[in-house]
């Protein structure tokens, strides 16, 4: 019976077989039996829905209806490099355009004073940044709350107390907390540095309303935030020239590293992996071709005693 019901299904496959392949040969014939004019006209036809749909995909992934600002462009991040490190005077200097002019909006909520100990700063440095605020801090043995000097342990002070209040001071836009904005915004640092350099007139026939600039990379095009970073707008201790792109490429360092701290930290064990597996899989492969294949292949005959 088994064997009566595997030549019944071969049977059967090969009947199908046999009938798509005389309804692919009537396919055949009846296209090759149409005049010229008509095949060239299918063809044509063929060619030009074909580039069609190439077209519409590439437009679509170009420019979508939701989706009209302007794509930043990529820039030659000095640490985008598989081995590549973050320039920390970059760091350093990124901090201090976010401490004198970011933070008068925009918080970071999830970075301490204690992460730039050894990244940008030195310790007693940080301390000395951490002491220039005052925390709201107890109750005390009163039941009071009091106020000290920021520590290494405290977070970066908040420029509002609420949302309620960042909204009431930004003409209801609420500045957006800037720990993850690299990693929260597609095009990471290159949207942010877009983003800051951006800002120019309308074009012609495009209007904004009164309390709105415009910047093509923004979505919308219309953002509520001015203009913050211009030539000279601060001055660097290292003495570095504070144009307006090395104030944004600086910023955006700092907030490259501050969404991901471990960055440098990341690519040294990689790195450290890589010379391991140079080492170790020649090992394994040597193991498993010259030695652990002959016993595996080895055959154990028994052979009972006469």
């Amino acid at each position: 019976m088994a064997v009566l019901r595997v030549l019944s299904s071969n049977a059967g496959r090969s009947l199908l077989n046999t009938e798509g392949a005389v309804r692919i040969s009537k396919a055949n014939m009846s296209f090759a039996n149409l005049s010229r004019g008509r095949r060239a006209a299918l063809s044509v036809l063929g060619v030009f829905t074909a580039g069609g749909a190439g077209l519409a995909i590439v437009l679509h992934q170009a420019v979508k209806a939701s989706d009209l600002e302007l794509h930043p462009p990529s820039y030659p991040w000095s640490h985008n490099g598989i081995l590549s490190s973050l320039d920390h005077a970059s760091i350093r200097r990124g901090y201090q355009v976010y401490k004198q002019v970011c933070s008068a909006c925009h918080s970071m909520e999830y970075l301490a004073f204690r992460n730039l100990v050894g990244v940008s700063h030195t310790e007693a440095e940080v301390k000395a940044l951490a002491e220039e605020i005052e925390v709201v801090d107890g109750p005390d043995e009163t039941g009071e709350m009091f106020t000290r000097p920021g520590k290494l342990s405290d977070y970066f002070p908040k420029p509002y107390p609420n949302p309620e209040a960042a909204r009431v001071a930004n003409n209801g836009a609420l500045p957006p907390d800037l720990s993850y904005i690299v990693n929260a915004r597609h095009g990471g640092e290159d949207y942010v540095f877009s983003l800051l350099t951006g800002y120019c007139d309308p074009p012609a026939g495009v209007s904004v309303r009164e309390g709105l600039y415009y910047n093509p990379y923004f979505p919308g095009q219309a953002i509520g935030m001015a203009p913050p970073i211009y030539n000279e707008v601060l001055e660097y201790e290292d003495g570095t020239p504070a144009t307006m792109s090395q104030v944004a490429k600086d910023v955006c360092t700092f907030l490259r590293w501050a969404a991901e701290p471990e960055h440098d930290q990341r690519k040294r064990m990689g790195l450290k992996l890589l010379m391991g597996s140079a080492v170790l899989i020649p090992l394994v492969y040597y193991m498993k071709r010259h030695r652990w294949s002959v016993l595996k292949s080895r055959k154990i005959a028994y052979r009972p005693p006469r």
